[in-house]
């Protein structure tokens, strides 16, 4: 899979930018605030239905403009499509090769991205709404279905909230089925994505930070034992009923997959509290690795990686394992940094710098 074009115009400080991007290795360099990580982030969206890094849809769009603009021509299984996204303030229109679509599903897999940002690093130390969050994504990219899986059980969800809130509960118990149906769908998916995910991390996080230490990633819903579906449901009812009484008392469902958490483990303890800095860096880069992998195995070409902000997230050691790594493999890399150090453009061949400036883009050669 490769992005051969791209162009963007009044998507947040870029007036306009038209690249040719190389093959392999493409670095985005300049101070910060000048639009390096607005150029990653477009570049996701041509593939994505939300932004890694807001969900509000104006602040996409340059101030005093009515609508941006991204384009990209994407080579993938020896065909290749033109994207293009349109971004207004009530809303997104998105077209392969000049035809509109209809569903964001028709989207799914033509541009696939995993994103590495200062950000993610983030979700390990933060609560478990950031994990859930990056799982639920994580999960889509690879798995169509999931999607419609959760809009499923976030409606049924907010249904039966609203009974909980008045006092005439008529229906509770129908609802609280529903929500367990789905609650169990959602459930299985995750962990059979958790599962193949752990066993490529494990490999990953050796390789990239260099030392015998073995980690793991884990995810064990509250109440349940089960991995297949109708077993699964059967537990969710019995936790939902017995919260049903302090659901009653607060007024929502205070127990489910809506409240599920990831653990991230190094040498079998938590990672949260036992992890160095650099050992979370190294982490969640596995972890998106890992991810690269799934993506591969599931479409069959290896998607794009998006590394934001290199300069500060891994140190010199992990750098150079992390290039040696990439420039082995099939990978299209695009790179932000403040400073494209000689170490690094020596450790990458073959490598399209871009400099970044108030939005600006200029070609520095390869």
């Amino acid at each position: 899979m490769r992005l051969k074009q791209l162009a963007v115009s009044n998507f947040r400080n870029i007036t306009a930018a038209r690249i040719k991007p190389g093959e392999r290795f493409n670095l985005f360099h300049g101070l910060n605030g000048q639009g390096k990580t607005n150029l990653l982030e477009a570049i996701h969206l041509l593939g994505s239905p939300r932004s890694f890094r807001t969900s509000r849809l104006p602040e996409l769009i340059r101030h005093g403009e009515a609508r941006a603009q991204v384009q990209g021509a994407v080579e993938s299984n020896g065909m290749q499509n033109q994207l293009r996204l349109l971004l207004e303030a009530g809303g997104r229109r998105a077209e392969i090769d000049g035809k509109a679509v209809q569903r964001a599903s028709d989207l799914h897999g033509r541009l696939n991205t995993v994103v590495f940002s200062p950000d993610d690093t983030g979700m390990v130390r933060m609560g478990p709404e950031s994990r859930r969050r990056y799982l639920d994504r994580a999960v889509y990219m690879g798995d169509l279905g999931y999607l419609h899986c959760w809009h499923d059980y976030q409606r049924i969800l907010k249904q039966r909230n609203v009974l909980l809130k008045n006092a005439d509960r008529n229906g509770l118990e129908v609802w609280t089925e529903k929500l367990a149906e789905a609650g169990a769908e959602l459930i299985e998916r995750r962990i059979r994505f958790v599962a193949v995910l752990d066993n490529k991390l494990r490999s990953h996080y050796e390789t990239i930070a260099g030392a015998g230490e073995s980690c793991g990633i884990s995810y064990r819903p509250e109440g349940v034992r089960e991995v297949e579906r109708a077993r699964i449901r059967c537990e969710l009812l019995e936790l939902f009923q017995r919260h049903q009484r302090s659901d009653e008392r607060y007024g929502t469902t205070t127990a489910g997959p809506h409240r599920d958490d990831l653990t991230f483990l190094l040498e079998e303890r938590p990672l949260k509290a036992f992890g160095s800095q650099g050992q979370q860096k190294s982490f969640v880069l596995s972890l998106k690795m890992a991810e690269m992998d799934n993506l591969r195995d599931i479409f069959g070409e290896t998607p794009l990686l998006l590394l934001d902000d290199m300069s500060s997230e891994l140190d010199a050691g992990r750098n150079r394992n992390l290039m040696e790594f990439l420039t082995a493999r099939d990978i299209q890399v695009f790179m932000t940094t403040t400073e494209p150090s000689p170490a690094l453009l020596e450790a990458v061949p073959h490598c399209a710098v871009f400099r970044v400036k108030d939005g600006n883009l200029t070609f520095e050669g390869k």
